[in-house]
This record gives structure tokens, sequence and C-alpha cells, in this order.
């Protein structure tokens, strides 16, 4: 698999790059925002790494930006001032389905960017066949979400995280479950990360994302998947 990564600092690009090599992926490197794009579009990686930082108008947000708008390749960013919550969330709401600050180790980084291939290539083999309600429709096997009518964009982690809660509809799924069977077990320590995609993914496809209906809070335990009576929803919008 392709991995396309983006740092204005050399140092930094070089070792990620020969730390992919060596675990057998093929690498692009790109020293600035604009470069990236255009090597996205010509090399169609399989994951875009992308420095938030770097000089010119183009930064990592823009490019992601940009990303989002034609394809859902999976995108992790790299930044050394995301200190906050806050920051990370912009990230998210980029379209990025990864952020991860600056130094990181590169055995976490190689380790980081298995898990999310392998998030991508299984998110479309869950058994059942998809959702439908009149107002949220869920295709799992082609991956299309609609909200209202229309189609709305989920990152492979979003959409990942709706299939597992969708497949454990009407039963809380732990928190601790809910990073294992998405992100995967290297990530059972970022206990902030169900919070922060849980809100994005109710921004997505809630009718009212303060007043969740499909995807409801058991406090301290985790969160559940609430299928809807069709037609409710839609008729009540």
């Amino acid at each position: 698999m392709k991995v396309l990564i983006v740092d204005d600092e050399q140092v930094i690009r070089d070792a990620l790059g020969v730390k992919l090599k060596n675990e057998g992926y093929g690498v692009v490197l790109c020293a600035n925002g604009l470069d990236g794009l255009r090597a996205f579009h010509a090399e169609r990686p399989d994951l875009v790494v992308l420095d938030i930082a770097m000089p010119g108008e183009m930064n990592g947000l823009t490019v992601c930006r940009r990303i989002r708008e034609v394809a859902d390749t999976p995108v992790m960013m790299l930044s050394a001032q995301a200190t906050k919550e806050d920051d990370i969330v912009e990230g998210l709401n980029a379209g990025a389905d990864e952020y991860l600050i600056k130094p990181v180790g590169l055995k976490e980084f190689a380790a980081r960017v298995k898990a999310i291939l392998r998030r991508v290539q299984v998110s479309g083999n869950e058994p059942e066949q998809g959702y439908d309600d009149q107002y949220l429709s869920v295709d799992l096997h082609r991956r299309h979400v609609y909200v209202g009518g229309s189609r709305v964009h989920l990152t492979p982690t979003e959409f990942k995280l709706l299939a597992v809660l969708m497949e454990n509809s009407g039963r809380v799924v732990s928190q601790r479950d809910l990073l294992e069977q998405v992100w995967g077990e290297e990530y059972i320590d970022d206990i902030y990360y169900p919070r922060v995609y849980i809100s994005q993914l109710r921004r997505k496809i809630e009718p009212d994302p303060s007043n969740p209906t499909y995807i409801l809070t058991e406090h301290r335990i985790g969160y559940r998947f609430e299928k809807q009576t069709p037609g409710t929803i839609h008729a009540a919008q």
C-alpha cells in the first residue's frame, strides 16, 4: 500500500518515509501542501500523512479539506502545536481520521499507520446490509450515508464507528470496546477518541446533535445506537 507524507521538515519527512519503507509500504514524500495535493491526485495513495503547520497558504488543514472534496482517503495529521482537545477537533472537522502530536516515536507511528489502513480495509465487511428509516439511510457495503435525502460524507473512521454501533444496535458498546473495534489495540489509552468522534458523528447524522436520537450516551459506560420507526423522524422535521 502507498502512503503520501507531506511535511516541510526534511528530517521528520525522511525518517517517517524510511520507517514505512522498512515496513513494506510504498512512500511518496512532499515538502509543502501544494506539491502534496498534486502528488495526491497523481499517485492516489492509500493514506495521506499531513503536517498541519506548513509555510504558504496551503497548510495541512487546507490540503485535508481539498482532499475531502474528492476522496475518502484516510488522512493522518501531525502537529507540534496541538495541546488541547479543541485543536484536535479542528483537524477532525477538516476531515482528518487521525491526529498525532509531535514528537511521535517511529514505532508508534508505524503502528498507527497499520491500524488506520486495517480499519479502512475491514470497514466494508460488516454482515448487516444497512439501515433505512426514511431519514437516516446507511448502505454498509457501498459506504453511502444519507440524511434527510442528502448524502453526507463520513471519514473512514466515522463510518467504521457508525457501523460498529449499528451492528450492536440496542446494546451499549463500552468505550474500551469501541477503541478496540474501531481504532485497534494501539489506541486503547486514547480515551478521549470515542467522545470526540461521537460528537463529530452526531453533528453529521442527528436531527438535533444536542438532543441525539440515534447515538445515545450511557454515562460512564459507553454508547448505543437506537433504531427508529421508519418515517417518524422524517415527518417530524
